[in-house]
């Protein structure tokens, strides 16, 4: 065992002077030995939640949007899009007011589950999904209103219903298009921070994501640890944007 030690130390020894020749400045740079990736893995799930359901109700507004005329419409046009342009500050509040304990809804989800819903994880999915929903939402509108028109009146002349025509014609024409949209919408939730600070908070190993582990090992002055998540989530959000790029169908406009 002692001899299994010397020589795990001998390889650590040998390594650092190995990095020390062939580039002397590494010395000086700190390389944290244990980084925490629970923020990362909540980051990830908070993001594929918060997508799964921005793309489910997403869709049939961007199709009202893109196919229907009623009273209203601009309306629900600009409250989609407003959680683009408000503070994270004011969008935060509005969360900590619909959702709160003191709410119907903090209520209702406090009785049925037991738990309250702010200061958890699941707080974090609505507050990465106030950023997801409207972006998916004016993307896949762009895509439906870019189908040919002939096609969908050749489906309806053919006896098909709305609900048919959206999944076998719309959809499909538009589809590559809104996977677009889609990534586009996963990574901005992968990096949502200050309305899910607000709703959600920082705790370690609970509520803290990716974008609240950095601000916060920059804080508390480690900053090892932050250039290594950031340099994390520079690399799959640029991943992520490269994946949109090639989903967007040719002369479409790109991110």
């Amino acid at each position: 065992m002692g001899r299994e030690i010397n020589l795990h130390r001998r390889a650590i020894s040998t390594a650092g002077e190995l990095a020390i020749i062939v580039h002397p400045h590494l010395a000086d740079f700190p390389v944290p030995m244990n980084i925490d990736w629970f923020p990362l893995c909540l980051s990830l799930r908070v993001a594929f939640l918060s997508t799964a359901l921005a793309l489910a109700g997403g869709l049939w507004i961007a199709y009202l949007l893109a196919n229907r005329e009623f009273r209203g419409k601009d309306w629900l046009d600009a409250a989609v899009t407003l959680p683009l342009v408000l503070p994270p500050t004011v969008l935060g509040y509005y969360l900590l007011v619909l959702i709160g304990r003191a709410s119907p809804i903090g209520k209702l989800w406090e009785e049925v589950f037991g738990s309250p819903l702010v200061f958890t994880w699941k707080a974090a999915v609505v507050a990465a999904l106030l950023h997801a929903l409207p972006l998916l939402v004016k993307s896949a509108r762009a895509a439906l209103e870019s189908v040919d028109r002939s096609y969908e009146r050749a489906a309806r002349n053919l006896g098909a219903s709305e609900l048919k025509l959206f999944f076998r014609v719309s959809l499909p024409l538009a589809g590559r298009s809104i996977l677009a949209a889609t990534a586009l919408a996963f990574a901005r939730s992968l990096g949502d921070f200050g309305v899910t600070l607000m709703v959600a908070g920082n705790i370690p190993g609970k509520t803290q994501t990716l974008a609240v582990a950095i601000y916060d090992a920059v804080e508390s002055g480690d900053g090892a640890t932050a250039r290594i998540l950031v340099l994390v989530v520079s690399v799959v959000a640029l991943l992520i944007l490269t994946l949109a790029n090639r989903l967007t169908p040719a002369g479409a406009p790109r991110t």
